[in-house]
């Protein structure tokens, strides 16, 4: 796809990077459940993770890692390795991430409604840590709603990316619910924070900043109210929560990912408010124009969130 091409040019958004028309009764998520019959296509395509990859691993929270590092350090069993249990994996860019950065032998369990993505996260994943100790791999399909302490039974560590802005609340009180029954510390990185900044400004940005908010809201999803909603979820639980910002900072160098991100944005916007489709497409075109000619400059903010569960024996 070309970054020029207009908005009304007949350009499919890669799905991931913006809105997909949920088929009936289904709210379109990443939402980890089980196998159902025609329910095979991906909601967020191999090429949309792979696009923002780079993005992410740049904006990920690296302070965060020393005190991940200091409580696997301590956890009970921790000479037999550690089990890490990936939520929504998608193409486990964060298994990538985060494996090579640890020390010692880990296993890591992938978690994904999508078989299709768990076979990419499978056949990438790294094969040694830090101290080049073994890394292994295994793939699961399950719900996040039906996350039980005894499901992590074992668990050293839960990551996600990118997961937590597309849950509701009861789903967050699930996720916290288990790791605090579990005792094992989360890394959630990625979540949406509702704010966007361009450079240069247009007069546009806030209202549909605005509508994308309230699009990433629909049907009860947290979109960027996820952090607020999960740091409460787990300070309840007795955990400790830090909390750190993530944002990608995307310019020339990423003209590609801006993108799409700009067509799924925009998109998404219209979505929730079509009184804006005349006006977003003419903004768009002139978004795609900056984009294409290097002069744009975007930050997407995110926040990572590290949960430090007390630990109960159970843990790994």
């Amino acid at each position: 796809m070309h970054p020029a091409d207009s908005a009304s040019a007949p350009t499919p958004v890669i799905p991931g990077a913006g809105p997909v028309a949920p088929r009936p009764g289904e709210r379109p998520t990443l939402r980890l459940r089980d196998s159902e019959p025609g329910d095979e296509q991906p909601r967020y395509a191999p090429e949309w993770l792979e696009l923002r990859e780079g993005a992410d691993a740049a904006a990920r929270a690296h302070e965060l890692l020393d005190p991940l590092r200091i409580r696997l350090a301590n956890l009970p069993g921790r000479a037999d390795g550690l089990v890490v249990h990936d939520l929504g994996c998608g193409t486990g860019s964060m298994g990538r991430w985060l494996a090579p950065r640890l020390d010692g032998a880990q296993h890591w369990i992938l978690h994904d409604r999508d078989p299709y993505l768990l076979h990419f996260a499978a056949v990438a994943s790294p094969r040694s840590a830090a101290d080049g100790s073994r890394v292994t791999v295994e793939t699961r399909r399950g719900d996040v709603a039906r996350l039980t302490p005894d499901a992590l039974a074992g668990a050293s560590l839960v990551t996600a990316s990118a997961l937590l802005d597309v849950l509701t609340r009861e789903e967050v009180d699930t996720l916290a619910a288990a790791c605090a029954g579990a005792g094992c510390p989360a890394l959630l990185t990625l979540s949406v924070a509702g704010r966007v900044d361009l450079t240069p400004e247009d007069p546009l940005d806030a209202e549909i900043t605005e509508a994308f908010n309230a699009h990433q809201r629909r049907t009860g999803l947290l979109g960027p109210d996820a952090v607020t909603a999960t740091c409460e979820a787990f300070t309840e639980r007795g955990a400790t929560v830090h909390v750190r910002p993530s944002p990608w900072r995307l310019g020339p160098g990423e003209t590609e990912l801006t993108t799409q991100w700009l067509r799924g944005w925009v998109g998404a916007a219209v979505e929730e408010r079509p009184e804006l489709a005349a006006t977003a497409e003419k903004y768009l075109a002139a978004r795609l124009a900056a984009c294409a000619a290097g002069e744009l400059r975007v930050t997407v903010h995110h926040s990572d969130l590290l949960a430090l569960a007390r630990p109960t024996g159970r843990a790994s």
